[in-house]
């Protein structure tokens, strides 16, 4: 059955190009169109989607408010379409916190090498993320707040919470994650490997800003390894990524920059455009990042080339993870790292906005463990001895 979309955007000539693409497959079927948030709002009620492209600056209600609306009164995945800019990076992860799923820009030419991969990655977008479905209920939160430090709390924070209302709402199957603190009881009767770490390194692409914002938060100040981020993401958008993630956490996140040397309890976000790697070994480890223009490796970052480059670097002292995302990145990497003696964990397919990266490294038989997102911190910190 055909993916039913609402394309919604204030611009004619981006309605209808968002329109003519999605149509070249058959697999996809436009039925609406909206020219603003409020517009959006009802013909989400009317026409019932199964997914929404939604622009974030529109007239009348702007796309957030729009998010927000559709998902206290009618839960549908949305696609949001951004401009590069800083304060398109802000607006965008502000509508991710409302509940969006995922986003591209607006320029196509700036999300791939050429036209018509860039029209293969939308379709693949809305294809995946438009046959999820959202739950009956849609959890409105509040935001994490570190115990122990005192920065700001202001979060892609609908997910990542302690505290919840329950909202009444149409019946949809797909579980979505809501990935408060973990009580789970599978994670309390785990027993940690008894392994020893001196990396943590997290791969992730379509949700993972979410994700990696829900792990991240719960992890304390004295984490005791670095933490290596790889995040499929424009350029335009990882300072303002690791500038927010920095303010909600305990531990340190920043955007990597060459010659960083690694340091326990601070995270590395991969610069989006660039490859990541490590280098040399012992006290002496530092990050290696650069512009790639080899045409064999589609995404920058990488999550392969930065697992390889651990692998080299940490052999088997590297406790690997593979979050939601579309596509296999990561899984050759994660063979090198396993073949070292490594650890690789996965996100459980029903946690996942897009089972692509973690199914791709679970098939290959990498991953020991397969998670939901609201146990991968609380797993990591009984793993490392920490906390």
């Amino acid at each position: 059955m055909a993916v039913k979309v609402l394309v919604v955007d204030d611009s004619s000539f981006f309605r209808r190009r968002v329109s003519e693409i999605l149509e070249q497959d058959s697999d996809i079927q436009v039925i609406g169109f909206a020219v603003n948030g409020r517009e959006a709002v009802e013909k989400a009620a009317q026409l019932r989607p199964d997914m929404i492209t939604m622009d974030v600056e529109m007239p009348v209600l702007d796309g957030i408010s729009a998010v927000k609306e559709i998902m206290a009164s009618n839960p549908t995945p949305i696609l949001m379409f951004s401009s590069l800019t800083r304060d398109g990076a802000t607006a965008t992860f502000d509508a991710l916190d409302a509940g969006a799923m995922d986003f591209l820009p607006k320029k196509f030419e700036d999300i791939a090498r050429n036209n018509e991969d860039a029209i293969k990655l939308l379709q693949s977008k809305v294809k995946d993320i438009g046959r999820r479905r959202l739950p009956r209920t849609f959890r409105a939160a509040t935001p994490v707040k570190p115990s122990i430090s005192t920065k700001p709390t202001s979060s892609l924070s609908q997910r990542a919470s302690t505290s919840t209302t329950q909202i009444k709402q149409p019946d949809r199957s797909f579980q979505r994650a809501t990935p408060a603190a973990s009580t789970s009881s599978n994670v309390a009767s785990m027993r940690a490997s008894g392994k020893q770490y001196q990396l943590l390194a997290i791969g992730t692409s379509t949700g993972g800003p979410v994700a990696l914002q829900t792990i991240l938060t719960q992890l304390p100040a004295n984490f005791p390894h670095p933490i290596l981020l790889i995040q499929h993401m424009p350029a335009a958008f990882t300072p303002a990524f690791a500038a927010r993630l920095n303010g909600l956490c305990q531990i340190k996140v920043k955007e990597a920059q060459q010659g960083d040397r690694l340091q326990p309890g601070t995270a590395y976000l991969a610069p989006g455009g660039q490859q990541m790697m490590v280098e040399g070994r012992g006290a002496n480890r530092t990050l290696r990042v650069f512009e790639d223009h080899s045409e064999r490796i589609s995404y920058k970052p990488s999550v392969d080339v930065t697992f390889a480059s651990a692998a080299k670097a940490y052999q088997g002292d590297v406790l690997a993870i593979v979050l939601t995302g579309m596509g296999a990145d990561g899984r050759d990497g994660a063979r090198m790292l396993k073949q070292t003696g490594a650890t690789i964990w996965a996100q459980d397919e029903k946690s996942c906005v897009v089972y692509g990266m973690p199914q791709a490294i679970a098939n290959a038989g990498l991953s020991s463990e397969s998670l939901a997102l609201s146990d991968v911190a609380a797993r990591i910190m009984r793993e490392v001895g920490c906390g």
